[in-house]
């Protein structure tokens, strides 16, 4: 049996569409592509939160579906990450942003946002959008 994690972090994220196009980032490190996401910032609400990332993250300006559309998890920092995913329906992408200097930024169909990504459920989660 594995053995249960020691710290469980809860986290969100956006699933950003651009017409029929997901955003997808680089990581900081520019390692791999992921979706805008953090730690749910205290005081907001886990989709308040995923919307403020997609600002800080990739200068996405939009408006955020109230249901999550899924969860996922990932071990991160000697612990459990659980990510709750957001739709959100961009309309527009900033020129300037505050990690613009860190990150990388694609339009991609949902199927190549899916394989670019490492985690087995949310790249499930992608394909729903083809």
């Amino acid at each position: 049996m594995p053995k249960k994690p020691d710290w469980l972090f809860r986290q969100s994220a956006v699933v950003p569409f651009f017409g029929e196009h997901i955003v997808v980032i680089t990581s900081k490190k520019k390692k791999r592509w992921v979706l805008p996401k953090g730690v749910v910032s205290l005081g907001m609400s886990p989709g308040e939160s995923a919307g403020q990332e997609a600002f800080e993250e990739a200068g996405l300006v939009g408006t955020l579906r109230p249901d999550p559309i899924g969860r996922y998890a990932y071990q991160k920092w000697g612990g459990c990450c659980t990510v709750t995913l957001f739709v959100m329906d961009v309309v527009q992408l900033l020129d300037a942003w505050p990690e613009a200097h860190l990150r990388e930024r694609e339009l991609v169909s949902p199927e190549e946002a899916a394989a670019r990504m490492r985690e087995p459920e949310l790249k499930q989660i992608l394909m729903r959008f083809k």
